[in-house]
């Protein structure tokens, strides 16, 4: 058995082919899914970076694994305590990586995540790192050339599992120049008019219109493909276009990796599983460039398996997943013991029979650029803030997303039934999870975020530059509107 993982960082579904996208993004990626089964509702749990990879490899929510935060006490992984034996419980079965190498796999990592965040535990279990040591900051030809001497060194060895992160579509955008624009006389999407981005312009909070530099609108000569603002449709196309060129130019990078297996042998029976850590915002909710709500696209992840002789080649699933689930759903194909507290559900069934194993609805998690939690069920999205990272956000937000996919109608004032079970099943699930806490823990880590004085990247300290600005750029009642709030 072999398996590939490519981990391919702020990764939207629906920006590639096999979802519907109609610029050609992702050839390669699109042969996989024609292999295989894509799925169509695939949501990290716990957003963005480091919270997100959190939940695939404990197959557990932020809440229950303590991971929610990109600084402070909560981007650290909480000790195991008194539970801890020789191991922690990652060593003991109680990961990812672990539980494919229990099942014999030999395990090789090539990217450089754990160093981007300080998160050394994700490389628990894995037999080989190859950390290629820019931060997340890699560009597909950083990884590339380390990838192709793995899999010429090991391709043709059995059992091995390969998990290969590429960063090209995260921020800043960073195709190179002579990779050319090959979107140039594409259309841009139809629902960000002129009028759509006028209104843009107006709103406040990190990531807007005329602050894609987060708090300001600036830029860095190094990555001309990502504007600082958005003042009109050829910024948004600069925007746009240099979004899609990182997926295209990661996707290039990819056929060579998939040519490279050919030539071993080994791609006929290869297990492919490609997925993301999370979306990218690119004008729903105003935010340009990021990453940083519990909302659909920021949440929702592409989750495609090819996997020879189990898996039935070009079907999907519409059922509701979550990445926290993919860890029990390996177990079950390698029949491998499961743990009682893990919180994903197993969708093995889906992929051997095409069983409906779907969840009735997801919870989603943000607590990095703002504090939010929303659920996911049926065609809603009920999202509930409690700081909103300097964007104004009311404190309830409800959203059809079959007659809103992008997120630009509020629609919680019209229906307050709706967002009464949006509250009730997000305290189910709260009393859940808080009843099933890891012993020792008492306390919701969202709380923690909060006393701290909020999420990492919408510190107090920001506002001091940041309200001059607005008042500076016709934002004033934006600006009173936050120290009212804040000060």
């Amino acid at each position: 058995m072999r398996i590939l993982y490519l981990d391919l960082d702020t990764l939207r579904p629906d920006h590639l082919g096999c979802y519907g996208y109609p610029r050609n993004t992702s050839p390669n990626l699109d042969r996989i899914a024609a292999g295989g089964m894509r799925f169509d509702r695939y949501y990290c749990s716990d957003a963005p970076c480091l919270p997100s990879r959190a939940a695939m490899m404990t197959g557990r929510f932020g809440i229950h694994n303590g991971v929610i935060n990109h600084g402070g006490v909560c981007a650290d992984r909480p000790p195991d305590g008194a539970d801890r034996d020789f191991r922690d419980s990652l060593a003991r079965g109680g990961s990812l990586v672990n539980v494919l190498r229990d099942a014999g796999l030999r395990t090789a990592y090539v990217g450089g995540f754990g160093e981007r965040h300080s998160a050394y535990w994700y490389y628990a279990g894995f037999h080989e790192i190859h950390d290629t040591a820019k931060g997340g900051m890699e560009s597909a030809e950083d990884v590339t050339p380390t990838a192709l001497d793995w899999i010429a060194k090991n391709a043709a060895a059995d059992n091995w599992y390969l998990h290969l992160n590429y960063w090209d579509p995260h921020t800043p955008y960073r195709a190179p120049a002579e990779f050319g624009n090959p979107f140039a006389d594409d259309p841009l999407p139809a629902w960000i008019t002129p009028e759509v981005l006028a209104g843009h312009w107006q709103k406040t909070g990190p990531h807007s219109a005329q602050d894609v530099g987060m708090y300001n609108n600036g830029t860095n000569p190094a990555f001309p493909r990502h504007p600082g603002e958005l003042p009109d449709m050829p910024a948004l196309r600069r925007m746009i276009d240099g979004y899609d060129c990182g997926i295209r130019y990661m996707d290039d990078h990819i056929g060579q990796i998939l040519a490279a297996l050919e030539q071993a042998g080994v791609l006929d029976d290869l297990i492919i599983i490609v997925s993301s850590d999370h979306g990218e915002n690119l004008g729903e909710l105003g935010i340009y460039g990021e990453h940083a709500t519990a909302d659909d696209i920021t949440c929702r992840i592409p989750m495609i398996v090819r996997w020879p002789g189990v898996v039935k080649p070009g079907t999907a699933d519409a059922g509701l997943h979550g990445n926290l689930d993919l860890l029990p759903t390996l177990a079950d194909l390698l029949k491998r013991p499961k743990k009682a507290y893990w919180d994903g559900v197993s969708f093995a069934d889906t992929l051997t029979d095409g069983a409906d194993t779907g969840r009735e609805d997801l919870v989603l998690s943000q607590c990095c650029h703002v504090c939010q939690r929303s659920v996911r069920w049926d065609d809603y999205l009920y999202i509930r803030t409690y700081h909103d990272g300097y964007h104004l956000f009311a404190d309830e937000q409800l959203y059809n997303l079959a007659d809103d996919p992008y997120e630009q109608h509020d629609i919680a004032a019209a229906r307050p039934e709706l967002c009464r079970e949006g509250a009730w099943r997000l305290l189910r699930w709260h009393d859940r999870m808080m009843a099933t806490m890891p012993k020792g823990r008492t306390v919701d880590p969202l709380r923690i975020v909060l006393d701290e004085g909020g999420p990492f990247h919408a510190p107090r300290r920001a506002l001091e530059h940041y309200l001059p600005r607005l008042e500076a750029t016709g934002r004033a009642d934006g600006a009173a509107a936050l120290r009212r709030k804040y000060l």
